[in-house]
């Protein structure tokens, strides 16, 4: 009996074949305990473009891009992980801050699996270390008896450690990062040890702009950071293309095979655009935005959906109605009644629009509406 595939692959194991052609033949010096240069982390990241690189069994590969964006950006991010200071990523939700750290992480350590996630129940010690208490009470303290966080592992083996959603966790449970990222070493008193921190070990934590869970970072804390800010992505085409290729990864991933016409993809981000902005792109109608985040996240999302939609569903091309029936649960997810919204949309600005898919999406949200 095969094995059954897992769902999600981490980046490691999707690119290994890249990361493997990367590492092999690297000219550049590499900081210690890094697996690839800091050039070559920078080609993971943003594509090798008609570049090709050889792999250990000699074939040549190029590189995929995995960040669309500012490429300033993830060379100073790169640079601050060289450093003693930690990263972190913050931008408004669907910005890419997990994506990117997943990816400096594989790129830097091999793994990109020593997370912590963070949330307004995450204590200590997840972040430091906790008991296994069966072992704890029969044998005391003891090596057998700690079950170390990832952060622990992360110092011990020289790697990079992740923390999602860093400002979701209680200010006091933030601050037990400030002696870890000063001094580069967690005590362990019941043991009577006190863990360094490898060379190569370090931290990227992700923070949201607009998450209402939010809770602020202490100056202490902020000072041991670099901060880096995703930017929402800039452009109509530039943002095509982002939907266009996670939606098509994701397609592969999930062996769905739907066409999707590419005048419906930019349909969609131009819907998503504006209605994020509150007006339309040639600034002359305004438009009422839902409370929910209109994202380059929420639109892959909606995209896949519609794809699945096709498929299981329709006759195998996405069309407006199934992109109308993934839109409408996104925008109304905050609250229903940013329903409104939407038929405010297709009412002042895509009935008036010309093109046939225009209408057909017009004909489709009213339906559902």
């Amino acid at each position: 009996m095969s094995e059954t595939p897992s769902i999600r692959l981490p980046a490691e194991e999707r690119c290994a074949r890249e990361l493997a052609a990367l590492q092999h033949d690297d000219p550049s010096p590499r900081p210690p305990g890094w697996l690839l240069s800091p050039k070559r982390v920078e080609i993971f990241l943003m594509g090798s473009g008609k570049e090709t690189f050889a792999t250990p069994d000699r074939q040549k590969i190029a590189i995929s891009p995995k960040y669309l964006g500012d490429r300033r950006l993830i060379q100073i991010a790169i640079a601050t992980l060289a450093s003693e200071r930690a990263l972190l990523l913050i931008g408004e939700p669907g910005t890419a801050k997990s994506w990117v750290s997943e990816h400096l992480a594989a790129a830097i350590s091999g793994t990109s699996r020593l997370i912590i996630q963070g949330t307004a129940g995450t204590t200590e010690d997840q972040i430091k270390y906790s008991w296994n208490y069966a072992l704890l009470l029969s044998e005391g303290p003891s090596e057998r008896a700690l079950v170390p966080s990832p952060l622990l592992r992360a110092m011990r083996q020289g790697q990079i450690a992740r923390f999602e959603e860093m400002t979701r966790c209680a200010s006091e449970v933030q601050d037990s990062l400030l002696s870890i990222l000063s001094e580069k070493e967690i005590a362990l008193p019941e043991l009577g040890q006190v863990v360094p921190a490898r060379r190569g070990f370090n931290l990227i934590a992700t923070a949201n702009t607009r998450d209402r869970g939010i809770n602020d970072m202490s100056s202490a804390l902020k000072r041991r950071f670099n901060f880096v800010t995703l930017p929402v992505v800039d452009t109509l085409e530039q943002e095509m293309a982002i939907v266009q290729m996670r939606t098509h990864d994701l397609m592969a991933d999930y062996q769905i095979r739907a066409e999707i016409p590419p005048d419906l993809v930019k349909l969609l981000v131009t819907v998503f655009r504006e209605m994020r902005s509150g007006l339309t792109l040639d600034g002359q109608t305004k438009v009422k935005s839902p409370s929910t985040v209109m994202s380059t996240a929420e639109a892959i999302s909606v995209m896949l959906n519609s794809s699945i939609l096709a498929q299981h569903f329709g006759n195998g091309r996405v069309g407006a109605e199934e992109m109308a029936r993934s839109l409408v649960g996104t925008v109304t997810k905050e609250d229903a009644r940013d329903a409104t919204c939407l038929e405010d949309y297709l009412e002042n600005v895509a009935r008036p629009r010309k093109g046939s898919e225009w209408q057909a999406f017009y004909r489709a949200g009213k339906d559902l509406l």
